[in-house]
């Protein structure tokens, strides 16, 4: 497995929780348990790409712009939850709030998929894109797990 095939197994989780939670209602069970976890995967998730992914392209010139937006992308998901976290999930606010988050995750992911990936395609080596993608996963594994995240993911 390489970095973007990683990668990609939590973007797909990310985009069912968040569509997923569109569909309930009020201060339900279900979407109480379904935004816990999505805040869970965001959070595990943004803090192994900065460190095994992120932060290795910012030293080539033709990905430092892109990977610098994503992570300033991660930290603007974790405002909006940040706000969520302070709303009444009972509240016709909150869904409207989540909406922003759910769009936010999805441009998010689209952008990577899409434009960075490419970029990254190109200066990474087959060996650096499996070797990220082994300690991604590692790390990601320990998180998910809810280990504490790395402090660069918490800034």
């Amino acid at each position: 497995m390489n970095i973007f095939e990683a990668l990609r197994l939590s973007h797909d989780t990310q985009r069912a929780l968040a569509t997923q939670i569109l569909d309930t209602q009020g201060d339900s069970a279900e979407r109480v348990r379904l935004f816990r976890e999505l805040k869970h995967e965001l959070a595990a998730h943004a803090a192994a790409e900065e460190r095994w992914f992120y932060s290795p392209l910012i030293d080539f010139d033709e990905t430092q712009a892109q990977s610098r937006h994503g992570m300033a992308e991660h930290h603007e998901m974790d405002k909006l939850v940040d706000e969520l976290n302070q709303m009444e999930m009972s509240s016709s606010g909150w869904i409207a709030h989540f909406r922003k988050l759910h769009h936010k995750v999805f441009h998010h992911l689209e952008d990577e998929e899409h434009a960075i990936f490419q970029l990254a395609g190109k200066v990474l080596t087959e060996k650096q894109k499996t070797a990220l993608a082994l300690s991604y996963e590692e790390e990601f594994a320990k998180l998910r797990l809810g280990e504490m995240p790395t402090s660069s993911a918490e800034s």
